[in-house]
């Protein structure tokens, strides 16, 4: 088992070579990665790598109705990926440990002339967890950065694309429990990291939570990825995750999280308006308390890919993002398997955005 770095050597005063634009940009093209046989989603041939590959072929078929997809596979599982997912969509051969690649792999940013780099964060694992296996993973963001003709911009911070969200004009919210999490940045303040997040993304201004879902911090969660609770919507805007049942801890957190952001400004000023959104009506699971969220939702061209869990506020969900993001269609696809293996849509999921003057079309 590989162990986190004992150090944190990150840059300071480092001028910005980039920005990462907001998710909702005009992309290039999405990248996913294929569910791989894990002590996850099961041995080959087992109804839960069934379920897992069902799940996250249907949002890949979902997003390439709108934009270009590419599906990482490990080589022995791309014909496979070739079966589950069909025509249209595009898979790369790249060994793999598992298939949240909004974690593993790059994140992408244009410079100021308009071309695409991808920042490779040090990836261990979650905070080298004791379940997880990175000896691939690792390697997965340079691959990708490779396979999308992007040079790779390494960056010291051991880091997640679901443990930071930016609205794309300067400003970034981060979660203390992933950041300063001892697994992966022993001895990291905020401060060390603002400068590496900041010279990395080209942000200038970051909004700290001090934690994220509950469920997040069980045996197999990420520790508190800010992307299943709060998300940017558009300049000044927050999404949030509200539980309205007081007998869910998240109904703590929630009411923890909404003054910090209600009293917040952006990068630029602004004061953030901050849009509630309500819980699926289940608290429950077989292993306890969901942390099922609409927040973990995927912006693409033209769309809003939303989690859906058969469930009354699914569609009052769809109301509140569909004047979010006014102009996307919001198309819903049920994540109740993603989320039983540890993540939602947005996990799954990974932005590249377009180069300046390709408007995001299709090659």
């Amino acid at each position: 088992m590989e162990h986190a770095p004992t150090t944190t050597p990150f840059r300071t005063h480092v001028v910005p070579e980039g920005h990462m634009p907001a998710e909702w940009a005009a992309h290039q093209r999405t990248w996913m990665a294929f569910p791989p046989p894990n002590a996850t989603f099961g041995p080959g041939g087992s109804p839960s790598l069934d379920r897992a590959r069902a799940a996250w072929s249907k949002v890949a078929r979902t997003i390439a109705r709108y934009e270009p997809v590419t599906v990482i596979a490990d080589p022995r599982d791309t014909d496979a990926a070739r079966r589950w997912l069909g025509e249209g969509i595009t898979v790369a051969e790249i060994p793999l440990d598992d298939a949240w690649l909004r974690d593993s792999g790059p994140t992408f940013t244009q410079g100021r002339d308009g071309s695409i780099a991808a920042v490779d964060w040090i990836f261990n694992g979650w905070g080298a967890q004791s379940w997880a296996a990175w000896g691939k993973d690792r390697h997965v963001a340079r691959a990708v950065s490779l396979a999308g003709g992007a040079p790779i911009r390494p960056s010291s911070l051991v880091n997640e694309g679901g443990g930071f969200h930016v609205d794309g004009e300067g400003t970034v919210l981060l979660t203390e429990t992933v950041q300063l999490d001892p697994g992966r940045n022993p001895g990291a303040t905020k401060e060390s990291v603002e400068a590496e997040i900041h010279a990395a993304l080209g942000t200038s201004k970051a909004i700290w939570l001090p934690r994220g879902l509950t469920r997040d911090y069980e045996d197999f969660g990420t520790r508190g990825h800010v992307d299943i609770v709060a998300a940017f919507a558009g300049p000044g805007t927050v999404l949030l995750h509200r539980q309205d049942d007081p007998s869910h801890p998240d109904y703590e957190v929630y009411q923890e999280l909404h003054p910090i952001l209600a009293c917040g400004t952006d990068a630029q000023g602004r004061p953030l308006r901050v849009i509630d959104v309500p819980a699926p009506t289940v608290i429950k699971d077989d292993e306890g308390f969901v942390d099922w969220s609409y927040i973990n939702h995927y912006v693409a061209n033209d769309v809003v890919v939303l989690c859906s869990f058969d469930d009354p506020n699914d569609t009052i969900a769809a109301g509140i993002l569909e004047r979010a993001y006014p102009g996307r269609a919001v198309e819903l696809v049920d994540a109740r398997d993603i989320f039983a293996f540890g993540g939602g849509i947005h996990c799954i999921t990974q932005q590249q955005p377009a180069a300046a003057g390709t408007g995001g079309l299709a090659e």
